[in-house]
C-alpha cells in the first residue's frame, strides 16, 4: 500500500458550508486523494493522499472554484498515526504563532501567482479573503457587488430615459453579476456538485429572462450578491475571533545574553532561553519565573478577572500582562508550541471534526437540495399541462421555488454555532476537541473526577500545628529547620507554612536523614527529630492522649509528623492535600444543573472518605488506573453518559473509556492529547461551564434550524399562493443565512 501524506492548505474565500462541501467533492475527485476535511470557520483545508497525487491539480481543482489556496510551509508530511499528526501540528501551531496580517499577506501574495487563466476565475468568482481582514468594499466580492449594484441604478435610468431598451438594460445589468456565478456553477458542477446554490441561482435568473422578468431577475442577482457579501462578513467575525488570540503575543522580547539584554524576535526564542520582562509588558513567551515576583494579569487568556500574584517557579502563560515588578522568565515553549498556539491550532482542528448533527445536516442537504429542484420543476409545468394555468406565472412560482429552496441557512446553522462556541471556550480556557465533543458534553447525566490535583490542590499543607508545651511559631520553626533543603511534598508544606506565618528558619546541624522513619538535627544545643507516628511509638515517646490524638488526624485523611525535642515529644504537625478553593462551588454548580458527580482515586480510604466528605460527593478509593476504567464502563452500562476529569497521565484508560475525557490543569501535552476536551486553568467549576455552554449550543443549533426551514416553510405556502415572488424568495434565502449566523455569533460575547 502506497505511504499517505497529510498537506494543510489555507483557503480564502470560504463564507458557507456550501462551499466547503463543493471543494470536498472536488478534491475527492483528484486521483490518490484518500480524504479531505474541510473548515469554512478556520479558512482551511486538510488533504490525505498518497505520493501519486498531484498536488498542482488539488490546488487547481480549488482555484478553478474560484477560492485562493495556499499550502502551509512544509505541511506535507508522511501519515503514520501520531507521528504525522504531530509534524502537521507543528507546522499549524508554527502559523498560529505568526501575525495574522503575515498570513493575508502571503495568500494576496499567492492570488497574484495564479497562472492567467486562474487568476482571472478568481476575480470573477468574488470569493476572497478581504471581508475577514480589511473594509467589506476593498475586497473582491464586495467590488462585485458594489458593481452589480450600480449597473441595476444604471439600468432603472436607462429605462426611466429610453424605455424601449429597459428590458435589454436590465439583462446587461444582471449579466455583470450573472456571469462569475454562472462560471462558478459550471465549475461546481464539472467537479461533482451540480446541485450548487450558484447553479440554482443561474436557472433561476435565466429562466426570470425567459419569461420577461428581466427586472426581477437584475436584482435577484443583487440581493444574493449582497447575502453572500452579508454572509463573507459574517464567517470573517467568527474566524477573527479565535485569530485575534495569536495578536495577544508580542512580535518582540527581551533576551538575556552574557549579561546583556537585547531585543529579538519573540519566535526566535529556544527554550531554555532567559526572558526580561518589564512593568506592564506582555509576556512573550510560556515559561517558568526565575527572580521576581510580580501580580499577572491572566484575563486575556484566562478571562480571569482579578490578577494573580506570582513569584519564583510559578509557571507564566504568552500573552498575559507583567502588572508592576521586573521578571526573569525561563522559556519552556517555542512560540509554535506556546498556550495560545496551541489552543488556536486545537480548535482549528476541532473545527474541521463535525459534529453528528452537523453530519446529519450535511446528509440532508444531500438529498433535500435535489428534492427542492424536482417540486420547482413540478410547479412549474404540472398546473399548465394539466390545469391550463398560463406558463409565465407557474414559471415564476417554480423559479422563486427555486431560490426558497437554496440551502445555505440550513447548512451553515450547525458548523457556525459550533465554530463560534468553540471559540468562545478556548477564550476562557476551556478547549474542547470538536463538535462532535461539544454536543455530547450537554448530554452528561455523570461526571467522575480524579482527587489529586483535579479535586484537591495536588500538594499537602499543613492544616494542623498541635503543641505539647512549645508554642505554635516555635514549634513550626524547629520543624521547619529540619526540612530545609528536602523536596519532600511534606517537607515543602511545611516550609511553606514556615514561609506564609513569617517564621525564622536558623541552619542546623548534622543534618541526618533517618530512612523510613524521618529526619534529625542540631540547632541551639537542642538535638530535633522528626518522625514518623509508628517511629515515634517505637521510641516509647507517645502518651495514650498524644496517640489517640494522631489516631483522629489519620481518620481525617492527614498525614502527621511527630517533633521530638531532646527526645521528648513536643508536638504534632498535621498535613492533608486540601480540596481546590473553588471545589465546592463548582461541584454544586454541576448538581444545580443535574448533573451526579463521584470522585475516583488511588489514595487511600480515609483519606478519599474524609476529602469526599468535605466536598459532600459519592466516592471509591485506591483505585488503579485499570480499576478507574473498570468503574467508568459500569457507570456507561447503568445508562450514565459518562464525562472523565482527571489530569491525563494515569487516568488515560479512563478518559478514553468515558463519553468524554477531560484533562484538568495547565493543559500538559500528554492532557492535551489523550483528553476530548480540557479545562487549560484547572477550576472545578469549569467543569459546569463547559456542560452549559454545550446546551446553550444545542439550544442556538435548534433555534437556527428553526429559523432556516420556518422562513422557509412560510415563503413556500405564501409564493404557491401567488403572494410573494423572486424578491422575497431570495431575501428570505439572505436573511436567513444572516440571521442563522447572526444568532450563531451570540455565542462568542457568551458569558461562560
Amino acid at each position: 500500500m502506497a505511504e499517505t501524506s497529510e498537506t494543510r492548505y489555507r483557503v480564502g474565500g470560504m463564507d458557507c458550508a456550501s462551499c466547503a462541501s463543493k471543494i470536498d467533492t472536488a478534491v475527492r475527485r483528484v486521483a490518490g486523494v484518500a480524504d479531505v476535511s474541510v473548515s469554512v470557520m478556520a479558512g482551511t483545508m486538510t488533504v490525505r493522499h498518497d505520493d501519486s497525487s498531484d498536488l498542482k491539480a488539488i490546488e487547481k481543482k480549488v482555484t478553478g472554484l474560484g477560492y485562493s489556496v495556499s499550502p502551509f510551509a512544509g505541511s506535507a508530511a508522511p501519515a503514520r498515526g501520531h507521528g504525522s499528526h504531530d509534524h502537521h501540528d507543528h507546522d499549524h501551531g508554527d502559523h498560529a504563532g505568526h501575525d495574522h496580517a503575515d498570513h493575508d499577506h502571503a495568500s494576496h501574495d499567492h492570488d497574484h501567482d495564479h497562472a492567467g487563466g486562474e487568476k482571472e476565475i478568481e476575480g470573477l468568482h468574488g470569493h476572497d479573503h478581504a471581508p475577514m481582514t480589511g473594509p467589506w468594499w476593498q475586497s473582491k466580492k464586495g467590488r462585485l457587488t458594489i458593481l452589480s449594484g450600480a449597473a441595476l441604478v444604471a439600468a432603472y435610468a436607462i429605462g426611466h430615459l429610453v424605455p424601449a431598451i429597459a428590458s435589454y438594460a436590465f439583462i446587461i445589468a444582471m449579466l455583470v453579476g450573472l456571469v462569475p456565478i454562472a462560471r462558478r456553477a459550471v465549475m461546481a458542477a464539472l467537479s461533482g456538485t451540480p446541485f450548487s446554490i450558484e447553479m440554482l441561482m443561474t436557472i433561476a435568473a435565466v429562466g426570470a429572462v425567459i419569461i420577461n422578468a428581466g427586472e426581477e431577475a437584475a436584482t435577484v442577482v443583487f440581493l444574493f450578491l449582497v447575502g453572500e457579501l452579508l454572509e463573507g462578513v459574517a464567517a470573517g467575525k467568527a474566524r477573527e475571533s479565535i485569530q485575534s488570540l495569536t495578536t495577544l503575543v508580542p512580535k518582540t522580547a527581551l533576551l538575556e545574553d552574557n549579561g546583556q539584554t537585547r531585543e529579538v524576535p519573540a519566535e526566535s526564542l529556544a527554550v531554555g532561553a532567559i526572558i526580561m520582562v518589564r512593568p506592564g509588558d506582555r509576556i512573550s513567551a510560556d515559561g517558568i519565573i526565575i527572580s521576581g515576583e510580580s501580580a499577572i494579569d491572566e484575563a486575556p487568556v484566562t478571562g480571569e478577572s482579578t490578577p494573580a500574584r506570582k513569584g519564583v517557579d510559578a509557571v507564566v502563560f504568552a500573552g498575559t500582562v507583567n502588572g508592576d515588578a521586573v521578571l526573569r522568565v525561563r522559556v519552556t515553549a517555542a512560540a509554535a508550541d506556546n498556550t495560545i498556539a496551541r489552543v488556536v491550532k486545537l480548535v482549528e482542528e476541532a473545527q474541521e471534526s463535525k459534529a453528528p448533527t452537523e453530519r446529519f445536516i450535511d446528509r440532508f442537504s444531500r438529498y433535500y437540495t435535489p428534492g427542492v429542484v424536482l417540486v420547482a420543476a413540478l410547479v412549474a409545468v404540472l398546473p399548465p399541462l394539466l390545469f391550463g394555468g398560463a406558463w409565465s406565472e407557474w414559471v415564476y412560482k417554480g423559479l422563486a421555488i427555486l431560490l426558497i429552496g437554496c440551502p445555505c441557512a440550513l447548512v451553515i446553522s450547525t458548523p457556525a454555532a459550533i465554530a463560534a462556541s468553540l471559540s468562545s471556550g478556548a477564550r476562557r480556557g476551556l478547549l474542547m476537541k470538536g463538535g462532535a465533543v461539544l454536543e455530547t458534553l450537554g448530554k452528561v447525566t455523570m461526571v467522575a473526577f480524579d482527587k489529586t490535583g483535579t479535586l484537591t490542590e495536588g500538594k499537602p499543607e499543613v492544616t494542623d500545628i498541635v503543641s505539647f508545651g512549645l508554642n505554635e511559631a516555635q514549634l513550626l520553626s524547629r520543624a521547619a529547620v529540619l526540612e530545609q533543603g528536602s523536596s519532600h511534598p511534606l517537607a515543602l508544606a511545611i516550609l511553606n507554612r514556615a514561609k506564609a506565618d513569617g517564621v525564622p528558619v536558623p541552619p542546623a546541624f548534622e543534618l541526618e536523614a533517618l530512612p523510613g522513619k524521618g529526619v534529625s538535627g542540631k540547632v541551639g544545643g537542642e538535638t530535633l527529630e522528626l518522625l514518623s507516628p509508628s517511629a515515634a511509638r517505637e521510641r516509647g515517646t507517645l502518651g495514650a492522649e498524644q496517640d489517640a490524638r494522631i489516631t483522629v488526624l489519620n481518620d481525617e485523611g492527614k498525614s502527621v509528623s511527630v517533633l521530638l525535642v531532646n527526645g521528648v515529644t513536643a508536638g504534632l504537625i498535621a498535613m492533608r492535600d486540601e480540596p481546590r478553593e473553588d471545589a465546592g462551588a463548582g461541584l454544586s454548580a454541576l448538581k444545580s444543573a443535574g448533573v451526579k458527580a463521584m470522585m475516583l482515586t488511588g489514595d487511600n480510604k480515609r483519606t478519599a472518605a474524609a476529602v469526599a466528605g468535605m466536598l459532600g460527593i459519592d466516592w471509591r478509593g485506591e483505585m488503579m488506573p485499570e480499576d478507574k476504567q473498570r468503574v467508568v464502563g459500569e457507570l456507561k452500562r447503568q445508562g450514565f453518559i459518562v464525562a472523565k476529569v482527571g489530569d491525563g497521565i494515569n487516568d488515560a484508560p479512563a478518559l478514553a473509556a468515558a463519553d468524554v475525557g477531560i484533562a484538568m490543569g495547565g493543559g500538559t501535552d500528554v492532557a492535551l492529547e489523550t483528553a476530548d476536551a480540557a479545562v487549560l486553568h484547572g477550576r472545578v467549576g469549569d467543569v459546569a461551564r463547559m456542560i452549559e455552554l454545550s446546551k446553550r449550543t444545542m439550544r442556538n443549533i435548534l433555534q437556527n434550524i428553526t429559523i432556516a426551514l420556518g422562513l422557509k416553510a412560510v415563503f413556500l405556502v405564501t409564493t404557491i399562493a401567488g403572494i410573494t415572488g423572486l424578491w422575497p424568495a431570495i431575501l428570505a434565502d439572505t436573511g436567513a443565512t444572516v440571521l442563522v449566523t447572526i444568532n450563531a455569533l451570540r455565542l462568542l460575547r457568551a458569558k461562560v
